[in-house]
C-alpha cells in the first residue's frame, strides 16, 4: 500500500483531468477498474460535471527573473483549477491571488477553485513574507475545457445481489492521508477479497469527492436498490486513533459492525454520529437515498494540523498505519459476510460438549474459557431471531470468537443455518 501511495503521491489529481486517468491506470495494474468517462455538461440531479481541468506548468517570477513558485516543485504551489494566466504585475495585485497559512508558515496550503473561475498560488507564509516590491510576472498553462468527469469502478460479483459499497475520493493532488491512503486501502482490500468466497457482491468505487458520488448515483439508480452496507474510506495511514460516523440511520448492520471491530481491535476509538458534512458518505445518506454508509477513518478531517498542508506528505503515513486499517477494513467485512441467524438443533438444555470433543476442539489455555463461554452464548441464542453480531455484543465476545464456537457447532451436528449461506 506504501509503494503504491509513493507512485501516486507526484500525480496532479482534481476532480477531473489527466491526473485521475493516470491514477486509475496504475490503480489497473492490481485490480481490474473499469474507467468511466462522463462529458461536460451532463446533468446529475441538481448539479452540473463540470469541465475538465488539466495543468501543465505554473510559475511567479520575481524582479530579478527568479522562479519563486514553481508548480513543478509541489503541484500543492497551484489553486487547483485555476484558469490560464500570463501577465505581469505589482506585488501588492499579486497578492491577492496569493495563498498562505499564517498559523503554519513553513507549509503550503490546499486550496480549490472548482466552480468559480479564479487563479492563484499558494506559498509558505514565511516566504510571502520575504518576496520583494516589484513587477513579478506570472504564468499559469493550464485548460479548463470540454472533457469528461472520470472515474473508476470495480464490481465483485457474490452468491447474492445484495452489495457492500466501497467508495473513495481520488481528486486530490499531492496529500498522502487525504486521500492516497484511502485509494491504496480499498485497492488491496479489492484485491484480497477476489481470492476469497462472498456471500455479498462488493463495489468499489473511486471517485472525484462529492461530484463523483453525484454522478454516480445519478446514473445507477437502478443499481442502488441492492446497496446493503457501505463505508466511505479516507484519512487511514496516520497514527491516530480511529474513527467511525454512523450512517444517516444510525443503527445498521454496518454501523453495529464497525462499531463491534472498533471496540475489539485494541485500538483507540470514537463513534460519532451522523452529519451532512465531510465527504461522500453525505450524498449517500442523502434523504433520496438513505443508505447504510458509514465514514470509517483514523483521525478526523480538519482535526490535525497537517490537514490539507504540505505537512500531509510520505512521512505522515507509515506502512503500519495503513496495515491497521486494512485490517480493521477486513474484520468489519468479515462480520458482514458472516453474520448468519443460526438454530440450536438440541434446544432442550445444554448438549453435553465434552462426549462430542468440543471442549477439546475450543482448545485450552488462557483463552479456553472465553471459547467455551462463546460456544454457550451461540447455543442459548441460536433462536432463529439472533444473529451471530447480536450474540457477540450481548456475550461482549469478539465476532470472531462467536464465529470459531459457531463453526465448531456446526460441525458437531448441533446448529444449522438459516440463510442460504449458512
Amino acid at each position: 500500500m506504501y509503494a503504491l501511495a509513493e507512485r501516486l503521491f507526484p500525480i496532479c489529481r482534481s476532480i477531473t483531468g489527466n491526473g485521475v486517468r493516470q491514477s486509475l491506470q496504475i490503480l489497473r495494474e492490481i485490480i481490474p477498474l473499469e474507467v468511466h468517462e462522463v462529458p461536460s455538461g451532463t446533468r446529475v440531479f441538481d448539479w452540473v460535471v463540470p469541465r475538465e481541468w488539466n495543468a501543465r506548468e505554473a510559475w511567479v517570477r520575481d524582479p530579478q527573473g527568479r522562479k519563486v513558485i514553481d508548480f513543478q516543485d509541489n503541484n500543492l504551489h497551484l489553486l487547483n483549477y485555476s484558469v490560464p494566466v500570463h501577465r505581469r504585475m505589482s506585488l501588492s495585485a499579486l497578492k491577492g491571488h496569493l495563498y498562505t497559512l499564517p498559523g503554519q508558515p513553513e507549509l503550503i496550503p490546499y486550496r480549490t477553485s472548482y466552480y468559480q473561475e479564479s487563479w492563484g498560488f499558494c506559498l509558505p507564509h514565511r516566504q510571502f513574507e520575504t518576496l520583494p516590491e516589484g513587477e513579478y510576472e506570472v504564468f499559469i498553462d493550464s485548460s479548463l475545457e470540454q472533457g469528461h468527469l472520470t472515474y473508476g469502478e470495480f464490481y465483485l460479483p457474490g452468491k447474492t445481489k445484495e452489495e457492500v459499497l466501497f467508495s473513495t475520493h481520488i481528486c486530490h493532488p499531492s496529500l498522502a492521508n487525504d486521500n492516497l491512503s484511502g485509494i491504496c486501502l480499498l485497492t488491496f482490500l479489492a484485491q484480497e477479497l477476489q481470492k476469497k468466497p462472498r456471500r455479498y457482491s462488493h463495489r468499489f468505487l473511486f471517485i472525484p469527492g462529492t461530484i463523483g458520488s453525484i454522478t454516480w448515483l445519478a446514473r445507477n439508480e437502478d443499481k442502488v436498490e441492492h446497496i446493503r452496507h457501505g463505508l466511505v474510506a479516507s484519512l487511514l495511514g496516520d497514527s491516530g486513533g480511529f474513527t467511525y460516523k454512523k450512517s444517516r440511520r444510525g443503527n445498521t448492520e454496518i454501523d453495529r459492525a464497525a462499531e463491534h471491530v472498533l471496540k475489539h481491535s485494541g485500538h483507540p476509538y470514537e463513534i460519532i454520529d451522523f452529519a451532512p458534512y465531510g465527504y461522500d458518505e453525505r450524498q449517500y445518506c442523502s434523504p433520496g437515498f438513505n443508505l447504510a454508509v458509514g465514514n470509517l477513518t483514523r483521525s478526523r478531517f480538519g482535526t490535525f494540523p497537517e490537514y490539507h498542508t504540505s505537512a500531509d506528505n510520505l512521512s505522515f503515513i507509515q506502512p503500519q498505519y495503513l496495515q491497521d486499517s486494512l485490517e480493521v477494513y477486513k474484520e468489519v467485512v468479515e462480520v458482514l459476510e458472516d453474520n448468519d441467524l443460526f438454530e440450536n438443533l438440541n434446544p432442550k438444555c445444554e448438549p453435553q460438549l465434552g462426549r462430542r470433543g468440543l471442549y477439546d476442539a475450543i482448545g485450552g489455555g488462557s483463552e479456553s474459557k472465553a471459547r467455551q463461554m462463546a460456544m454457550l452464548w451461540v447455543l442459548n441464542l441460536s433462536d432463529g431471531s439472533h444473529s451471530l453480531l447480536d450474540i457477540a455484543e450481548r456475550a461482549g465476545l469478539p465476532f470472531r470468537l462467536v464465529l470459531q464456537a459457531c463453526r465448531a457447532l456446526q460441525e458437531a451436528g448441533l446448529l444449522r443455518g438459516l440463510s442460504a449461506k449458512g
